[in-house]
């Protein structure tokens, strides 16, 4: 079974974004009370709104993150992916369509209400860090947990767990001036987390970080999402990171969104030539697993003869490197070993070379 497929059956839908719009210029607050412009269809109403001089943030957004589930938005500046993060997190009101978490419709909620929400529901890291310059590494995570009510001790506790739960144990007593980069955003990451999130909103965290140091905080989200199970959405412009990182990826170029799919969809099926110029430096060898490529079990030949069994989950590289070359038949096993495709050595091999052919 396919990983969305399994997402799907097994977690619920934790934030929902219905038709999300968002348009700035001048009294852009009074065109969603405007009845002729909302019975207009998407392209139209985009048409009206540039006609009139109005910017389009985001354009017609539809998409839902699963609990669990990490989920990428990813396009170059000005694509609007922040735009629909800075709307999911109610920064800035959608101009039309709805934000849902759970079954709760956030952009019609009273500011009170959204401030809880929060405090106690939503963590958020920014590229820029936000540290507090004369609070120390402890007092910047705690100071969530005093600002929505909890005793001193008990924010103190939580805030010593965090710290050690992203590896700067020792250093609470640090102030940010004290702390490298990578370091200062473990304390954004922890200060985030330590009001135990439901869902987890990243605006390109790591992108102001040195190549090393970025690549060990994506290891390092990548161990506490497999231990926390939060609901991320995770917003980045560099395709290599949302591919290490993502059980989802939406592309996005001047406020639309242009393909929606797990990595290995978009690296098999290019929605268009702007998606094929971000996949087109990716390793197959390395993103793409077997359950990406085989061919399912139902369809396996009778005479399909002798194979080994792999795990569905192992990747391309793990079979075409660490495998005896003369092994060319394999039978593919998903959960508790039963059968659930099958592939040979030369479909790889196929798949890995039309990535330097397309």
């Amino acid at each position: 079974m396919k990983t969305q497929d399994r997402i799907n059956q097994i977690h619920p839908v934790k934030i929902t974004c219905d038709a999300l719009w968002k348009v700035f210029g001048d009294n852009a607050d009074r065109l969603k009370s405007d009845p002729d412009l909302l019975a207009l269809p998407s392209h139209e109403r985009s048409e009206r709104l540039r006609e009139q001089g109005y910017i389009i943030g985001a354009e017609d957004i539809s998409f839902s993150v699963h609990a669990g589930e990490l989920f990428v938005i990813m396009g170059l500046s000005g694509s609007g992916k922040s735009t629909v993060l800075r709307c999911i997190a109610q920064l800035q009101k959608p101009s039309f369509g709805h934000v849902m978490l759970d079954d709760e419709c956030l952009d019609t909620m009273p500011e009170a209400t959204l401030r809880e929400i929060r405090r106690r529901k939503m963590g958020m890291v920014f590229q820029n860090f936000g540290l507090v310059p004369h609070f120390t590494a402890l007092q910047n995570i705690a100071f969530p947990l005093k600002v929505r009510g909890e005793s001193r001790a008990e924010a103190q506790s939580k805030a010593l767990a965090m710290l050690n739960l992203v590896g700067l144990d020792g250093r609470g007593d640090a102030y940010p001036s004290e702390l490298s980069g990578g370091q200062q955003q473990r304390v954004g990451i922890a200060r985030s987390l330590a009001v135990d999130p439901e869902v987890w909103l990243l605006d390109e965290p790591f992108s102001a970080l040195d190549p090393m140091i970025r690549r060990q905080l994506q290891d390092e989200l990548i161990e506490l999402q497999a231990r926390l199970k939060k609901s991320i959405i995770f917003v980045t412009h560099d395709f290599s990171e949302a591919v290490r990182l993502a059980d989802r990826i939406a592309i996005m170029r001047d406020g639309k969104m242009v393909q929606l799919g797990r990595p290995a969809d978009l690296l098999l099926h290019p929605a268009d030539d702007y998606v094929a110029s971000f996949v087109s430096d990716v390793s197959r060898l390395q993103v793409l697993r077997l359950d990406d490529i085989m061919t399912s079990a139902s369809a396996m030949p009778s005479d399909f003869g002798e194979a080994i069994q792999l795990d569905s989950q192992m990747t391309l590289e793990q079979c075409l490197v660490d495998l005896d070359p003369n092994q060319n038949k394999f039978i593919i096993t998903g959960e508790q070993g039963r059968p659930v495709g099958y592939c040979t050595r030369s479909h790889m091999l196929d798949i890995v070379s039309e990535a330097s052919v397309t």
